[in-house]
């Protein structure tokens, strides 16, 4: 079955796109928390060896005659410079900045940057730690904390601080956005291929139904037979009954048609009969005139019967035989000119409509040729696509100027009074073609005669 293209009008795509933004928005939303969160987990755990670095300082740290003396810690990354891990002891200055008093080896000759508001935060709030992010001696941005204290045998307070490299830190939590990223999109790919199967399931019984419905407009089946779910099931009883109510009409129609053809006929046969047997100037005028009338009622009433025939789809007529058959007949009708008629066509090629009616078409068509050829005579049908179907007659005759063709299509119209027939060959082609929905162009042949290619509407077989 052919897929349906994912677009604005279509149900699939409608459903799938709309699955798909809804996913999206989700796994978007999911993956920046999750991120979050881990980033935010792991700057706790982080921070923790900060609070301990701080308390150790607040520990351990005295005053001795007049000066601030710092404990003799045992972490060796604060004793090898630039470590990435820092501390510091300063007071407070005016203005919110801060002078150093003593700090770590490894900030060699460089100072723990504290911003003015930290300052004024951790004044407000004394013995709290206040966490924040400034850049290290060497750019590298460091996780900080600092904590205001006040030290026995000193009056002005203290600010207690310890800064960490953050990069590992940074570095785990982009590895765990990209890993996360990768998981959402293999998961939103497989939400969406698993939305798809369920989409193309779940409307299964819509294609069948639509293909059923095809299948009815070719002529391949009379109604609706499937068995669909409760939500289809009333849709599939209303196409049957609107088949069922074509079929009526159409066949109403071909009634009416038989019995205005039975009412007309009879009468104009009548008046024909009662002109022969009274010869005479008014028997001439009313014998002309009843056959002029009669030609229009069989004119009338053949475009009403294709008209009818052509809105009847379960109709089906094989091309092949029928031109076997007409080539043969043709060729026995103009045996004394000694025509051959070339014809090909597909053994599988179908005419949407009734075998009367292609054969009444096809068989003006190589009547028109045979009166006209020197003795050759081609006919070839063509798909040229589901929908339609080629046929091509040409001869070898002495062929028609491009300014008459019009003319030969119009009731009546006779080039050459010499010639057989009635002049109706052609315009009855063109006017049952066009009630089928098809079309008749005249063209050269390159046989050096007319070429006269129909188009008439194909069933698939």
């Amino acid at each position: 079955m052919k897929l349906p293209v994912l677009g604005r009008h279509s149900l699939v795509g409608r459903l799938v796109l709309l699955a798909a933004g809804w996913s999206l928005v989700v796994l978007i939303v999911t993956g920046l928390s999750l991120t979050a969160f881990f980033r935010q987990a792991a700057l706790s755990r982080f921070d923790l060896g900060l609070v301990d670095l701080v308390e150790g300082l607040n520990a351990g740290v005295s005053v001795e005659e007049g000066k601030v003396v710092a404990p003799a810690l045992t972490d060796t990354r604060a004793l090898r410079v630039y470590s990435g891990r820092y501390w510091q002891i300063a007071e407070p200055a005016a203005n919110n900045t801060i002078k150093v008093i003593v700090q770590s080896r490894s900030l060699f000759d460089q100072d723990l940057k504290v911003p003015a508001e930290v300052v004024a935060q951790v004044a407000a709030t004394p013995a709290v730690q206040v966490f924040y992010g400034v850049d290290g001696p060497l750019d590298q941005p460091l996780r900080a904390t600092a904590m205001q204290v006040k030290l026995a045998g000193r009056a002005a307070p203290v600010i207690l601080m310890a800064a960490e490299d953050r990069s590992p830190v940074d570095r785990e939590a982009g590895r765990f956005a990209a890993l996360t990223a990768g998981a959402l999109v293999i998961l939103g790919a497989g939400i969406l291929a698993a939305v798809w199967i369920q989409v193309r399931v779940g409307l299964q019984p819509l294609f069948r139904l639509r293909g059923e419905v095809a299948d009815v407009r070719k002529g391949k089946i009379e109604r609706i037979v499937g068995d669909y779910p409760t939500e289809l099931e009333p849709l599939a009883t209303e196409l049957n009954a609107l088949v069922a109510h074509n079929q009526d009409v159409v066949e109403r129609q071909r009634t009416h048609v038989g019995n205005l053809a039975h009412a007309l006929k009879t009468p104009i046969s009548v008046m024909l009969t009662e002109a022969v047997q009274q010869p005479g100037q008014l028997a001439e005028v009313v014998s002309r005139q009843a056959e002029a009338m009669r030609g229009h009622v069989e004119h009338h009433l053949r475009r009403a019967r294709a008209a009818a025939r052509s809105q009847s789809h379960g109709e089906r007529s094989l091309v092949e035989p029928v031109l076997d058959e007409l080539a043969v007949t043709m060729e026995r009708i103009f045996q004394d000119k000694g025509v051959e008629i070339d014809w090909r066509c597909p053994e599988d090629l179908c005419f949407r409509g009734e075998r009367q009616d292609l054969q009444e078409i096809v068989g003006n068509i190589l009547e028109n040729a045979g009166i006209w050829s020197k003795g050759r005579v081609r006919a070839i049908a063509v798909p040229i696509s589901p929908e339609r179907l080629l046929i091509t007659v040409e001869d070898d005759g002495p062929g028609l100027p491009a300014d008459r063709r019009e003319e030969v299509l119009k009731r009546g119209a006779r080039l050459d009074e010499s010639a057989p027939g009635s002049g109706l060959g052609l315009a009855i082609v063109d006017e049952l073609a066009r009630a089928y929905g098809g079309s008749l162009v005249l063209g050269d042949s390159a046989m050096g005669g007319l070429k006269v290619e129909l188009g008439l509407p194909r069933a698939e077989t």
